[in-house]
This record gives structure tokens, sequence and C-alpha cells, in this order.
């Protein structure tokens, strides 16, 4: 509706200058036939008194009218001006709308994910394996994260580390050899999990590619798994979860239900805290392009016209449940039809 406002006020816009154009041509027109009149009636002496009467009446008209046609002109110009900002503000909250539908979609998903990770690290297969080491322990907790990722296709694998920070199972040993027998023990991920206060905790990293998944960026989910599954036992391993984030964010980015003619001007994403664009509908710049989102002074939501001819509209993620958020934002860039 806003761009068929914005059509419809650049059309009134255009057309209503071409008629005022014609009008001053017209009393332009008409006000050189007056002096032309002016000029034979001075001619003509007193026989063309009375003519020289009617022509200084025409001029006048004719001023009057080019007084009204600028004022027209101004009143159009002001109307249609307000009327464009009028509804590009209406486009805009439409976008940010959208944009904080986007961000917060992904954070529902990915509440269920830090619900995940702390449950099955509970699993008395995966305590077992940190607690009772072997490779009878290890090769049935590799068998149980198996059968989990049976009935969840939003991972790529999970992984049992023990305290030292080395992979001891694999859900998927067959898909990823090089899991096993690694070592987490510098990653962010590992090392947070191993410092939560207890099984209630979990820690959860930026978007990153990982090595020993093919290289595939991933959403990473962590907690300690804890002794006897005790949600205040001490620390002996780490649950580490990998959510295949591409084929996941790319569903939400590309799944608003534009216009294929709207879809082909717009380009929705998903950045991070630091602008990175970790998600976007036409695929380009994914974990490398840094987007330069101008939030006005710490706005968590609203819209701005960059450039002539485009809109973005963003939103803040505001969290879900339990789960804040990284500091995400929704952006969505249109350009003008």
């Amino acid at each position: 509706m806003s761009e068929r406002i914005l059509q419809l006020a650049t059309q009134f816009s255009e057309e209503a200058n071409l008629k005022v154009g014609e009008i001053q041509t017209v009393t332009t027109a008409t006000n050189i036939l007056a002096l032309n009149a002016l000029i034979e009636a001075a001619r003509a002496g007193d026989a063309g008194r009375g003519f020289s009467v009617v022509a200084n009446e025409v001029k006048e008209i004719s001023g009057r009218v080019s007084g009204i046609t600028l004022q027209l002109r101004d009143l159009f110009t002001r109307q249609v001006r307000e009327l464009q900002s009028t509804a590009r503000e209406v486009a805009g909250v439409r976008l940010a709308d959208l944009a904080r539908y986007t961000v917060e979609l992904i954070d529902r998903n990915l509440y269920e994910r830090s619900c995940d990770v702390r449950w099955w690290a509970t699993d008395s297969a995966v305590v077992d394996a940190c607690g009772a080491p072997s490779s009878a322990s290890a090769a049935f907790a590799s068998e149980r994260l198996g059968i989990i990722l049976d009935s969840y296709t939003v991972y790529l694998d999970l992984w049992v580390a023990d305290a030292s920070g080395t992979v001891i199972a694999s859900g998927r040993p067959g898909r990823y050899p090089d899991a096993v027998g690694a070592s987490v023990a510098d990653t962010e991920w590992f090392r947070g999990a191993m410092r939560t206060d207890d099984g209630s905790c979990f820690v959860v990293t930026d978007i990153e590619r990982a090595p020993h998944l093919g290289g595939k960026a991933v959403a990473t989910y962590a907690t300690a798994i804890r002794e006897s599954g005790d949600v205040a036992g001490r620390p002996i391993g780490a649950l580490g979860i990998f959510f295949d984030w591409e084929p996941q964010a790319h569903s939400i980015v590309t799944g608003l239900g534009f216009s294929a003619e709207e879809q082909a001007r717009t380009r929705v994403m998903l950045v991070d805290r630091n602008r990175r664009v970790i998600a976007s509908s036409d695929g380009h710049g994914i974990l490398t392009e840094t987007y330069p989102l101008d939030t006005r002074g710490g706005r968590t939501r609203g819209s701005y016209v960059p450039s002539q001819g485009r809109l973005v509209g963003f939103a803040l993620t505001p969290g879900y449940e339990t789960y804040d958020g990284l500091g995400w934002y929704g952006v969505i860039e249109q350009a003008d039809a």
C-alpha cells in the first residue's frame, strides 16, 4: 500500500507540474499578446485608447493567473512531499516490523537449542563417557548421540569432550571422522562450558566455520557435563552441539512472503553485534561482509534512507524466554519500485 501511495504521489507530481507548465506557457503568450496590443494602441493614438485599456486589463489578469499558478505549484510540491514522506514512514515501519519478526524467529529457534544442550548433557550415556571413560562408554555415547541426531535434522553433529578438551564421542563419526580425538581445549565453547556455574547454564558462540565439520557455518551451544548428571555436580567434560546454520537461517531470511517483484529489489539479512552479515537472502557476504547499519543514536528499531531510492528497516533481537540473544539485528534493505 505504501509503495502504491508513493507511485501515485510521484505520478500526481509529474502531472501537476506538466499542467502548471502549460498554464505558464499560456500566460506567457497572453502577456506577449497584451504587450503587442499596447504597442499597437500607442501607435493608433486617441483611436487606440480604448483598446489600450483592454490590453492592460488582459495583462493584469494574466499576471494574477501567473501568481495563482505559482501558488498552486508550491502547494502541490509541499503536499506531494508530505505524502511521499508519510508513505515512506509507513514503508519503514513495515520493514522494521518484518526485520524484528526475522530476528525474533531465529532466536525462538535458537532458544530450543539452548534447551537441547542442557537436557542432553544429563543423558546417562554422555555422563558415563566422561565419568567412567572407556572405549565402550565412548562408543555407547556416540551411538546415543547418533540416535538423537536421527530425530533432529537441524544439527551437523554433537560432541562429547572430556575434561582435558579431547573429543571422545561424536554422533556422526562416519561423516566427520576427524572429530573424535580432536582437541577443543582452546575453543570458546569448551572453555565457556567448563566455567558454567551449574547445569542450568549454557554458552553460545558467534557464527563461525567449523574446520572439523567440513568448514560449514555453525552456531555452537555448549554446557558442562556434570558428575552423576547432577545440576550442581562437578564439571567432568563438555557437550557441544553444532546447529547447521546456513540452511536454517536461509529459510528464514527468504521466507517473508514478498512478491516476486518486491523480492527482486529486497535484501533480508541477519547481522551480528559487530554488524557482520551472518545470513542474507541473496546469499552474498555471509561471514565476510560488515553491513553499515545506522542505528541513529542507539535505537533498537526503526528505518532510514541511506541513499536516494533505498530504504532500510532494522530491529534488535528482543530475545526469547530465557534466551537473551547475542545482540543480533534483523535488517531489510529495499530499493524503490
